[in-house]
């Protein structure tokens, strides 16, 4: 492991040093989602086990908790324990100097609170500790929100919990975040930082949410927020394991344990919340999720947890231009090609005329001739025959995907399917082995245990040979007939049904972008905004209208939301040069992002116009006056995509301002700001009054301010003159 282990001290003191040395730093591990939302998959294989970027979900958060200085981990397992506790059995997790990992299995355990009770019984937890779920990817340092929570609780021991928050602005269309979760409303002391109130979008009725009077009363401040995400990484002191000893109802832990306390006025015990700010910490709690996680971690956001530093167990791969990293084994056909953000595991294959971009392919895969992969996980030992198309899937290990088969946006292949000639595969649609259980378990309840944690019903046909003869056909039960004959000629899988009333969940919670139809559509059905109004009736302002002194937002967050934006953007425009997307279809998925963030068309502008212009610099040039070439090819190109967002003279302006940002990060642009600045003149990109007004504003503005006006002086004052003379002939 090449994580650096942090330092987990930083309390300050000879005492607090003392006390952290006396007790190691614990953390509790959950490795059960107690979730369906990753069914089919998760009937076979653990949740924490599915690979994100080609690696476990569990080796992510473990790698992390090593780094931050947790010394002790208890990984709780329920469902699939077994898989888990072998897994990390023949990894080196157990093998760790300074890095103690044990697991507590279960067999009847189907909630979150009766992993805790049955923790605490065990008597292993003997100071505060980290409580976690296996699902988590983070490189945030401990430290700080450690000494925060320590010195709260020896002034106030009813401190019993501080709750990890970062800033996540859902979109004010869906009331969704990027992670595919609900939109969150907290309320919070600014000056303790104690949590009043927790409620997602989900427990409302008729879109309001209550407060009650008796918190705006016995509190001076109250700062009121829906654009703060949950981290699901928590500090409990041990009051917290007997408290779910002492209420067998709580078994949700935010729902239940969280909203109990914020309610109970008997005994007092109080959360808190720490926000972090450039970290990362997120949990993969759906496809959605899974899909944006994924892309963070090729996108380095999570860094050093990145595709090219060693885990235990995964191969690196290489990274290479345009996002993109690729095993040294990697067996490439020289007319394939590679798109941007795209990572290949090692001994996997890929055929001749063949397109992959933003995808991960696994471990040993063979995809075949004149195939197209855009958005995709493929994970290990998949085949893909000649002329597939898959766009925005998920395909688990062992598939066969035979020729000219097409899976539609959303479709999530569990293990082992074979997916027929030439067969279509609907949008949205799961396929699996085994057959759809009759009983659908509530969110709360146990996905699918080992068989000695009760059974599920199902039908399994995943010993059936993977090719039938006719004379084995007539030997197989009607629900084997049924599956062979669901996906195609010489196919093996049933497709699951939708039960009525969730085909709105598939698609917001999908890897697939939320189709731009449907976006329309919620935004002609959507209802007057979120009103937030307390017990009496009286209204307050609107969620998202809060007033600014109230929200304590930092601008590092909103920076941390737009780079999310503009990376997006990035890999839409490279997808489409490598795939000759045509311009109204960019125009419709960079609409499709704008409206998924909330941000507006000058947001797109300047992202737009960023990515052009890394791409002519990523393009290899060997002089000055080459790369001018490639920034006038690419303009001359996406001219057209580029001015439907320059709609004003201000968006015009933005853009000059963003390329002076890259300008000084660009040693290369920055010697080229006055002749680039002519060609976006000379291409009609840039109008006369823009750079005019440009210039005029930083008039006034500190020397440092005005590096590239001081530049462009003779090419502002000849724009100067030629108003003049066009004022004087008129």
């Amino acid at each position: 492991m090449v994580v650096k282990k942090g330092n987990r001290g930083g309390m300050g003191g000879e005492d607090a040093e003392e006390e952290l040395k006396r007790d190691p730093l614990q953390a509790i591990l959950l490795a059960d989602s107690f979730a369906t939302l990753f069914r089919p998959i998760t009937l076979e294989r653990p949740k924490v086990l599915l690979p994100i970027v080609n690696a476990p979900m569990i080796d992510y958060t473990l790698a992390w908790l090593e780094s931050a200085g947790v010394e002790e981990v208890f990984v709780f397992c329920c469902a699939h324990s077994k898989q888990v506790i072998n897994y990390l059995q023949n990894s080196d997790w157990f093998d760790q100097p300074n890095f103690s990992v044990t697991t507590i299995e279960s067999y009847n355990s189907t909630s979150a609170g009766d992993a805790l009770r049955l923790i605490y019984e065990k008597n292993v937890i003997n100071g505060d500790f980290i409580l976690v779920t296996g699902d988590t990817v983070s490189n945030m340092s401990l430290t700080q929100a450690l000494k925060e929570h320590k010195e709260r609780r020896r002034k106030d021991s009813n401190a019993v919990m501080t709750m990890v928050i970062k800033q996540s602005k859902p979109s004010s269309k869906t009331h969704q975040t990027r992670l595919g979760t609900e939109e969150l409303f907290i309320a919070i002391d600014p000056d303790t930082k104690q949590l009043l109130h927790y409620e997602d979008k989900a427990d409302t009725l008729k879109g309001t949410v209550s407060l009650d009077k008796g918190l705006l009363i016995e509190n001076s401040f109250v700062s009121l927020h829906n654009d703060k995400q949950d981290c699901y990484i928590d500090i409990c002191s041990p009051e917290v394991l007997s408290l779910f000893t002492d209420n067998f109802d709580y078994q949700h832990l935010r729902r239940h344990f969280v909203k109990g306390l914020l309610v109970d006025d008997i005994m007092g015990y109080k959360i808190f919340t720490h926000e972090i700010h450039s970290s990362y910490a997120a949990r993969i709690d759906n496809y959605r999720s899974y899909d944006t996680i994924s892309k963070d971690i090729i996108q380095r956001w999570t860094y050093p947890l990145v595709p090219d530093v060693q885990f235990f167990g995964n191969s690196v791969a290489k990274p290479e231009r345009q996002g993109t990293y690729r095993a040294s084994d990697v067996g490439l056909s020289r007319f394939a090609k590679i798109g941007p953000f795209t990572v290949i595991g090692s001994g996997t294959t890929v055929g001749s005329y063949t397109e992959v971009s933003n995808s991960v392919i696994g471990e040993g895969c063979i995809i075949g001739s004149n195939v197209s992969i855009d958005g995709c996980y493929i994970w290990d030992n998949v085949t893909i025959e000649d002329g597939c198309k898959l766009k925005h899937a998920i395909v688990c290990d062992g598939v066969i995907i035979k020729s000219e088969a097409v899976l539609e946006a959303g479709v999530v292949l569990s293990f082992k399917v074979v997916i027929g000639q030439g067969f279509v595969v609907p949008a949205y649609s799961k396929v699996s082995l085994l057959q759809q259980p009759v009983k659908q378990d509530s969110d709360e309840e146990l996905e699918y245990a080992d068989n000695n944690s009760g059974p599920i019903e199902t039908t399994s046909i995943s010993n059936t040979p993977e090719y039938f003869e006719d004379e084995l056909k007539t030997e197989l039960s009607d629900s084997q007939m049924q599956a062979v004959s669901e996906v195609g000629n010489g196919g093996l899988g049933f497709i699951w049904s939708v039960s009525e009333g969730a085909h709105e969940d598939e698609w917001r919670h999908s890897v697939a972008p939320i189709p731009v139809d449907r976006l329309v559509e919620i935004i002609k059905k959507q209802a007057a905004e979120l009103e937030i109004s307390n017990d009496d009736g009286n209204i307050l302002p609107p969620s998202g209208e809060l007033e600014p002194n109230s929200m304590n937002d930092s601008d590092e967050d909103a920076r941390d939301d737009d780079a999310h934006f503009e990376k997006e953007v990035e890999a839409t425009f490279l997808r489409a040069v490598d795939e000759n997307v045509k311009e109204e279809h960019v125009i419709l998925e960079v609409n499709s992002l704008r409206l998924s963030y909330n941000l507006t068309a000058t947001d797109c502008a300047s992202a737009l116009f960023y990515a052009i212009m890394k791409l002519a610099l990523d393009t290899p040039h060997g002089s000055p006056g080459e790369l001018v070439k490639n920034v006038a090819g690419v303009i001359l190109k996406w001219n057209k995509v580029l001015k439907y967002y320059l709609a004003s003279i201000d968006d015009e302006i933005e853009v000059i301002q963003k390329f002076e940002e890259m300008c000084l990060d660009s040693t290369e642009y920055s010697t080229l700001f006055v002749e680039i600045l002519h060609l976006l003149y000379d291409k009609d990109v840039l109008q006369e009054d823009a750079i005019l007004n440009w210039a005029s504003e930083k008039e006034e503005a500190e020397d440092s301010d005005k590096l590239f006006v001081k530049q462009a002086e003779k090419f502002i004052q000849w724009l100067n003159e030629a108003s003049e003379e066009e004022e004087e002939e008129e």
